[in-house]
């Protein structure tokens, strides 16, 4: 299976956040291989909360080390970015080939980056985001989980 990482998610891994116990347990009874993937956006969006909130070295360590348990991917290659479009228009209402349920969204840039590069590597998302769940079953599995 491949399950790709939304920055809420990798935050709770940063914060020891119980819902890891949770996530584990999910990856477990999946079975198989699992890949787990990020992307440079959902990094950028973590530095960027260390830098605003002070973090210190101990916890930009534990970044850079979470880093290294992920396939972080970097590349804006032409499938996603023709995915990005096809998932705005979807979300705004305006995609010809497939009909929205309910009214329009309007989704974070950096959350349709997340969702074109999922959608294209095949990986169900892994979120606590509500943003995503239109596009579950549409453009990609959405598995979210609630941060209690």
């Amino acid at each position: 299976m491949r399950y790709f990482l939304d920055t809420n998610i990798l935050l709770a891994y940063l914060r020891k956040h119980h819902l890891v116990n949770t996530l584990q347990t999910y990856f477990e009874d999946e079975g198989g291989l699992s890949q787990m993937f990020t992307s440079a956006v959902c990094i950028g969006e973590l530095t960027s909360i260390g830098i605003q909130n002070n973090w210190g070295k101990q916890k930009m360590a534990a970044l850079d080390s979470l880093k290294d348990s992920v396939l972080i991917t970097t590349e804006l290659n032409e499938q996603i970015v023709e995915r990005y479009a096809e998932i705005d228009a979807f979300s705004q209402g305006r995609l010809r080939e497939r009909h929205l349920k309910g009214s329009a969204r309007n989704m974070g840039k950096n959350d349709l980056w997340i969702a074109a590069t999922a959608s294209i590597l095949n990986a169900t998302l892994i979120t606590t985001d509500k943003d995503f769940d239109h596009l579950n079953s549409e453009f990609l599995n959405v598995a979210r989980f609630e941060l209690i």
